[in-house]
């Protein structure tokens, strides 16, 4: 038996399938998908089964394989197809495509391993032949109600009576799998559903097979029990589902809901997981042992069976788009690769859809659904401070006006969120002397000042440096910190209000494990009063005692060169603000702004995503930019700026000779120009049909990829450039 294997190297070189010849002895153990070890040039390496031939037509010397990794397939038929898409695609090399769909310990990758985890158990051997004494008739006595006990609680006991009778065969030992992750979930009884929610359902319930849904709905509408409702059916019908979130913040508060209302089905997965948890997580699906998945970007892989429907929360996040590594897909994406193959729907859900997705549901290729109201029907009032305005008597970064109204709240021992989209201290450090500002080496990025650690860091590559007194410029001892970031802000919420229990919730704080969750539950407990954070405060956080949020500057997101900018904002803000007053009590939204005249913060203010889109969307059709044209991203990079930019223009030249009817823009600098030595040129291509788009960009990529002094990254429809 000869089978083609796909290697573990993604080098466009070598992305192709290698011919090996199958010892008689492994015959009987090759299937497609499953992981192979075998020798390539003088390497060991592991890759994947994807064809099975009968004989060797070519008739040539093949080597074989060394060994069987795995009993049964990795990748299914339907996941070893959805590679070749994704591989079209996004022009990755297919190995790529496969290695993203796996937790760790299943990728090809020589050397890798990651064990299952056990428990010793034991059951009693109902033939024993062998007196028992006082403390071992204590032991046989603990099954009489129960066929199999922990070590643990037999060890309790006597560990030298507990020896004995596993000696002398009066106890079996038995080996069971204990998986990383545990699930104590409470059934709780299911809400009903409102009249608008009830519409919903039926409106979804009048189609079968593939269609797509965008549910816009308001925030505090109750998606979330909508899409329970709707997944409680398919489970009715025997099948699985999808549910993916935006943040890893958002998944403890999501599988915590749905394990009230489904138990353990509930599978997650996400980067929060430790790599045993999603290799244990991975094998609960396969084993049907759980029936809805839950999880963030990388969760749409999941190797469910019979698919009955995909939801989407939050559909508007950037968060679903991988950007920074290859391939670089959107989750969206294959949903729709996903569901057309099992024949399901599709729903998107969001109170600020994104202008593409509700471009499609108003032209009828997405089924619009809506709920349009709060389920306590009580929007909260959203007041636009002027900073200029106020800036005099404001104390620190607080406005009078967000002051009076917390000091009001706290005092009705009520709860507050500030939204602050900058972690760190400050946003860079600078010598006021002679303007000098300390940038990080590797990257054309100004550093970040931390306070609690006293140093200075970059974001992008991680180098950190100490603070110094003196500028390495003027040799003046005029360092001032500028700009602002969580820490300052926290720093002043203790000036202000020296009682109050204040929780920061950013990047920093919350990267050791289970801090996200551990955070979530303190402030819901009232543990803090106010919950100070970055853009992870902003969605899908569900706390009734919440009456008061508020924005610390709105302007942040505004003032970043991208056509999405003010989408972005809108989505956002909007986003935070529907943070408060979601139970009984009003809630209160107060936006601090240099822009107050903004379109994106009026309809904020007035809660009007039509009004939004509609001013939006005229925008961009001046502009050629989506939904009404697609955009291709090419990224060139290299150590040498002047190699980097004179083939960036080599490029650009290329394109202009073999691409018609599309618009294209460039070389320029990308937005962050230097990152980890390496200088990034990009060139944007805007088109309406793809013609022949793929086949000159492939050609691109083939042009360069032995070429080591440059790399070609290509993004279709990217989040940034």
């Amino acid at each position: 038996m000869i089978i083609g294997v796909l290697v573990e190297l993604s080098n466009k070189n070598i992305d192709k399938i290698f011919d090996y010849k199958v010892p008689d002895k492994l015959l009987s153990k090759i299937k497609l998908g499953i992981r192979v070890e075998v020798p390539f040039g003088k390497q060991i390496l592991e890759g994947f089964v994807l064809e099975i031939k009968k004989e060797n037509k070519e008739n040539v010397k093949l080597r074989e394989i060394i060994k069987i990794i795995d009993e049964e397939e990795i990748l299914n038929k339907e996941l070893l197809l959805l590679g070749k898409e994704i591989k079209n695609k996004t022009l990755s090399t297919l190995i790529s495509c496969y290695q993203v769909m796996l937790p760790k310990a299943l990728k090809a990758k020589q050397g890798r391993t990651i064990n299952k985890k056990y428990e010793m158990y034991y059951t009693l051997n109902s033939d024993y032949n062998y007196k028992l004494n006082i403390k071992q008739k204590q032991i046989i006595k603990l099954f009489d109600k129960r066929e199999l006990i922990n070590k643990k609680e037999i060890e309790n006991i006597s560990k030298s009576s507990l020896n004995t009778l596993v000696k002398h065969n009066v106890l079996i030992p038995k080996k069971i799998e204990k998986y990383r992750t545990n699930y104590n979930g409470k059934i709780i009884k299911k809400k009903e559903l409102t009249s608008d929610q009830n519409k919903v359902v039926n409106e979804f319930n009048n189609y079968s097979g593939f269609n797509t849904f965008l549910l816009h709905g308001v925030t505090g509408s109750g998606k979330t029990e909508v899409y329970m409702e709707l997944i409680e059916k398919k489970l009715k019908e025997g099948k699985t589902s999808i549910v993916l979130v935006p943040e890893i913040s958002l998944t403890p508060q999501m599988v915590e809901r749905f394990q009230n209302r489904f138990g353990n089905k509930i599978a997650a997965l996400h980067s929060a997981l430790s790599d045993g948890e999603k290799y244990d997580e991975w094998r609960r699906i396969v084993k049907k042992e759980a029936t809805i998945v839950i999880g963030a970007r990388s969760a749409i892989f999941a190797p469910l069976n019979d698919i009955g429907i995909i939801i989407i929360d939050e559909e508007h996040s950037d968060s679903y788009k991988q950007s920074d590594s290859n391939p670089k897909y959107n989750a969206k994406d294959i949903a729709l690769l996903r569901a057309k193959f099992h024949d399901c729907p599709v729903m998107l859900g969001s109170a600020t859809p994104t202008l593409e997705s509700f471009a499609r549901a108003k032209k009828g290729v997405y089924k619009l659904l809506s709920l349009p109201n709060r389920i306590n029907k009580n929007m909260p009032l959203i007041r636009i401070i002027d900073m200029s305005e106020e800036i005099k008597e404001s104390t620190g970064h607080f406005s009078r006006s967000l002051i009076t109204s917390m000091e009001a709240k706290l005092k009705k021992k009520e709860q507050i969120i500030l939204l602050l989209n900058r972690r760190g201290y400050s946003s860079f450090v600078s010598c006021k002397n002679c303007g000098y500002t300390f940038k990080c080496p590797n990257c054309d990025i100004s550093l970040t000042y931390h306070k609690t650690s006293n140093t200075l860091r970059c974001h992008y590559c991680g180098y950190g440096d100490k603070v110094h007194n003196k500028c390495p410029e003027c040799s003046e001892e005029s360092i001032v910190d500028l700009g602002v970031g969580t820490e300052k802000v926290e720093e002043e919420l203790n000036s202000i209000f020296p009682d109050k229990k204040i929780l920061r919730m950013d990047i920093d704080t919350t990267s050791r494990k289970g801090m996200h969750k551990k955070m979530i539950e303190a402030f819901r407990n009232h543990e803090y009063d106010i919950l100070l954070g970055t853009q992870i405060v902003a969605k899908g956080l569900d706390f009734d005692n919440v009456t008061l949020v508020g924005v610390i500057n709105a302007d942040t997101s505004l003032n970043i060169p991208d056509f999405r900018s003010s989408e972005n904002t809108f989505s956002l803000l909007s986003q935070v603000a529907g943070r408060s007053g979601r139970s009984k009590k009003k809630g209160e939204v107060i936006i601090q702004t240099y822009n107050p005249n903004h379109y994106a913060i009026e309809y904020t203010k007035k809660h009007d995503y039509i009004g939004f889109y509609n001013k939006e969307m005229s925008i961009r059709k001046i502009l050629k930019y989506p939904p009404y044209f697609y955009i291709c991203y090419i990224k060139i990079s290299s150590k040498d700026n002047n190699y980097a930019y004179t083939e960036a223009l080599k490029i650009k030249k290329s394109l202009d000779r073999n691409l018609h009817n599309t618009i294209i823009l460039g070389p320029s600098t990308s937005n962050i120009f230097k990152l980890n030595k390496i200088y990034n040129y990009g060139i944007i291509i805007k088109y309406k049909k793809d013609n022949n788009l793929y086949e000159i960009l492939n050609k691109i990529l083939n042009y360069y990829q032995t070429n080591n002094k440059i790399s070609i990254s290509i993004d279709f429809n990217p989040s940034h450039f």
